[in-house]
């Protein structure tokens, strides 16, 4: 980072622990410097103000100098209105955290994956259906990430049909196939995803199972926590 002084940068808190008794370690993702880990000196004191600020899907604005790994936090405050997950969609907000938490290098700058998040926290929060909203994140954040996935034509360069079943594995383009083929998609459902609009229940089900293959090959192996709890208490409810 060059800035060694940074004024009312947008943030996210991202993720953040306790370091000793009242202090705080906190990672946020800002629009101009990327994911930055930031020291928030008595952060969990009574009286500090910035006890408060410092909440998970909340815009802020940051402040922070040094040059540092960990650079001290010398102010954060809420940026606009307050924000809030519902219950039912919290998990959700964690798993995008998550996310960008394993898949982003910490001081590289993308200002099109904060937009991007900051798009899907408004949607969620103002009651847009939960499972478009994460797929759109998901696509747009393997795109500006530089794994973006070919879902308008085949490897031999025939676009894609959307009556036409279509092989589709991580790393790879579409290539045609038969209904009755392992890990076939439906033509449509990648159209669908393309555009970024599910006509339908099959649409939403082919696109999750397409970025989740991406997402897996992205990550390499490292498993992602919220993901394990949502399955958990999604067993839970049927059980």
């Amino acid at each position: 980072m060059k800035a060694a002084r940074v004024w009312l940068a947008p943030a996210y808190v991202l993720h953040q622990y306790a370091y000793r008794d009242t202090s705080r370690i906190v990672e946020v993702l800002t629009r101009q410097y990327g994911r930055m880990t930031l020291f928030a000196r008595g952060a969990n004191a009574p009286k500090s103000t910035l006890r408060g600020a410092l909440r998970p899907f909340q815009r802020l604005l940051v402040s922070w100098s040094g040059k540092s790994e960990a650079c001290p936090l010398v102010a954060a405050e809420v940026d606009g209105g307050f924000t809030e997950l519902t219950a039912t969609r919290i998990m959700s907000g964690f798993y995008l955290n998550e996310l960008l938490l394993k898949l982003t290098i910490r001081g590289d700058a993308n200002p099109e994956i904060f937009d991007s998040y900051e798009s899907c926290i408004q949607a969620l929060c103002q009651g847009d259906l939960e499972e478009p909203t994460l797929r759109c994140f998901e696509k747009r954040l393997l795109d500006h990430l530089g794994y973006g996935l070919e879902l308008a034509s085949t490897g031999s360069g025939q676009p894609i049909r959307v009556d036409q079943h279509y092989r589709f594995a991580a790393a790879s383009v579409p290539e045609p196939c038969v209904a009755e083929s392992d890990g076939a998609v439906y033509g449509q459902s990648l159209a669908d995803l393309d555009a970024e609009f599910f006509n339908d229940a099959r649409s939403l089900r082919d696109a999750k199972r397409v970025l989740r293959a991406a997402i897996e090959s992205c990550l390499e192996g490292r498993a992602l926590k919220s993901r394990e709890i949502m399955q958990a208490m999604h067993r839970r409810t049927l059980s």
